[in-house]
């Protein structure tokens, strides 16, 4: 059984900065890719960054440069810092990984950049 839980979320000034959390419970962390996806109002969720089990990442374009996720292994968690933030970055942020073909997501945590 696996569970994921985010948080970090709230309200933010734009130019401003956030770091979200997700606490993977759960085995074998350490061996799965974990992504963040994000999902703003009337629109689909979309992926934003993937870290792999040895630490390679990548990201979305649209938060290049901006975004950084790191994991910690030790403590089966994974966080997005997330600097220079826009109103379009505004959205329910989510933690996902892939099991064996089984996607496992968190609840979400809201993230509202605005002034």
């Amino acid at each position: 059984q696996v569970r994921l839980v985010e948080s970090g979320g709230g309200l933010v000034q734009p130019g401003g900065s956030r770091r979200l959390s997700c606490t993977y419970f759960g085995s074998a962390f350490s061996i799965y890719g974990m992504r963040w996806y994000r999902q703003a109002p009337g629109k689909e969720r979309e992926w934003v960054a993937y870290i792999s089990s040895t630490g390679n990442k990548n990201y979305a374009e649209s938060v290049k440069g901006r975004f950084t996720i790191s994991r910690d292994n030790a403590k089966n968690t994974m966080d997005l810092q997330m600097n220079s933030l826009k109103p379009e970055d505004t959205a329910v942020y989510y933690c996902n990984v892939d099991i064996r073909g089984i996607g496992y997501w968190g609840q979400g945590t809201q993230v509202t950049v605005s002034s």
